[in-house]
């Protein structure tokens, strides 16, 4: 053999080594990522608090939640008992409350579960309202939240109840029932 063979042949080798270790650790990388479940979490907080200011710089919405879990491979974060303040100038804030919630990635869906109730204090312009109904989807960027379950508005005197609602809880306030409409209405 000459040197011209030898290195192709030392060349070959060192090819085929190389190879070989980049096939191992490649190996090695994989399953360590298929070690950890499809949907776990990366992080959670207990005692989870959120406010989020608006433009000129005041309250617009607060998150309170006895525990938020973020999972990485869709971005949702869950969490449990969630308290969800909207703020706005013209009306006392409203308060939404759920057994659950799932709030997208992106901020702008926020699923509620189980029982979830509404609340907007009364003010000098404004009556009390206290809304009860379950699995509830909030758009909370554009103030909007609707359902298609039981639901009850009672604004006391007054009580309507229904099956499927939609509601903008903003200036000007419009909550629609969508089936099943019944209301008892106290005149003086």
């Amino acid at each position: 053999m000459n040197l011209t063979e030898n290195k192709r042949y030392i060349f070959l080798s060192i090819i085929a080594l190389l190879s070989a270790w980049l096939a191992n650790n490649t190996e090695i990388l994989q399953i360590s990522k298929k070690a950890s479940p499809a949907h776990s979490p990366d992080y959670f907080s207990s005692g989870y608090m959120k406010w989020q200011m608006n433009e000129q710089g005041t309250l617009k919405s607060t998150l309170i939640a006895d525990k938020i879990t973020h999972y990485s491979d869709d971005g949702t974060s869950h969490t449990i008992k969630p308290i969800m303040t909207f703020f706005n100038d013209k009306t006392p804030p409203w308060v939404i409350t759920s057994e659950t919630g799932i709030l997208s990635a992106d901020g702008k869906n926020l699923q509620l579960n189980g029982k979830v109730k509404i609340d907007r204090a009364e003010s000098k312009d404004h009556r009390e309202i206290t809304i009860n109904t379950s699995n509830m989807k909030v758009q909370p960027e554009i103030n909007y939240a609707e359902t298609q379950e039981w639901a009850e508005l009672i604004n006391y005197p007054h009580k309507t109840t229904g099956t499927g609602m939609n509601m903008t809880y903003i200036e000007p306030i419009h909550i629609e029932f969508l089936a099943h409409v019944k209301g008892n209405y106290v005149t003086k």
